[in-house]
């Protein structure tokens, strides 16, 4: 059965798109899925993420660089769709760019992680135009926005959730919460879940961090 992609996209920088690729990828990986990252983005973010990992923790899930293929991600992501269950795209924060507009043609769902403030949310207002527009092409295409950094009882949270209805995007049930241990992880080479100590798993409880 072909893998089901998974394209996380967000034209603001530091929304946590990276953050949330690598730890969805490391948790279905974790689970038993054979899991493939592709970094489509020029920063290479995920690449030296998972190049961070011990030699004895390698980050579980395989991770390539396909940020050069540009307006061809989603030939080269459909090389690999019989090879793994899923595989998890992380584009670059550029709604303009060919390559998020390459990545949506091919996935099956798409996750925009946004941090909940007014302007966050008003900058992600190009994303969604974008997967409207691949929609036309793509019908099977699902999308969701994705709480990140999320501190809950701050007002400015609470303003912010209350415009998301105004967005017309799903919100996804899951959110990465405003935690240190999602920024460690990125030094580890790891997901929350290899992250040892009871510090740790407090800091795991609920999980967020940008990226």
């Amino acid at each position: 059965m072909a893998a089901k992609v998974i394209a996380v996209v967000n034209q603001k920088d530091g929304a946590g798109k990276t953050t949330l690729a690598m730890q969805l990828a490391g948790t279905l990986a974790q689970r038993g899925a054979k899991v493939l990252v592709v970094d489509a983005d020029a920063q290479g973010t995920a690449t030296r993420w998972a190049a961070s990992a011990a030699d004895n923790a390698p980050f579980p899930a395989a991770v390539i660089g396909l940020s050069a293929a540009g307006s061809k991600v989603h030939r080269e992501v459909a090389k690999f769709l019989d090879n793994y269950t899923h595989i998890v795209v992380d584009c670059p924060p550029a709604v303009d760019s060919p390559v998020p507009q390459s990545a949506l043609l091919i996935a099956d769902l798409t996750l925009v992680p946004v941090i909940p403030s007014p302007p966050d949310l008003w900058s992600a207002m190009g994303i969604r135009q974008l997967v409207d527009r691949l929609r036309e092409i793509n019908t099977s295409l699902q999308a969701r926005l994705v709480l990140n950094d999320l501190e809950p009882r701050t007002l400015l949270a609470k303003d912010a959730l209350d415009i998301f209805p105004e967005f017309g995007m799903p919100l996804a049930t899951t959110a990465l919460h405003h935690r240190t241990a999602y920024r460690q992880c990125a030094v580890v080479g790891g997901t929350v879940h290899q992250l040892g100590g009871a510090s740790h798993r407090r800091d795991c409880g609920s999980g967020g961090a940008g990226g």
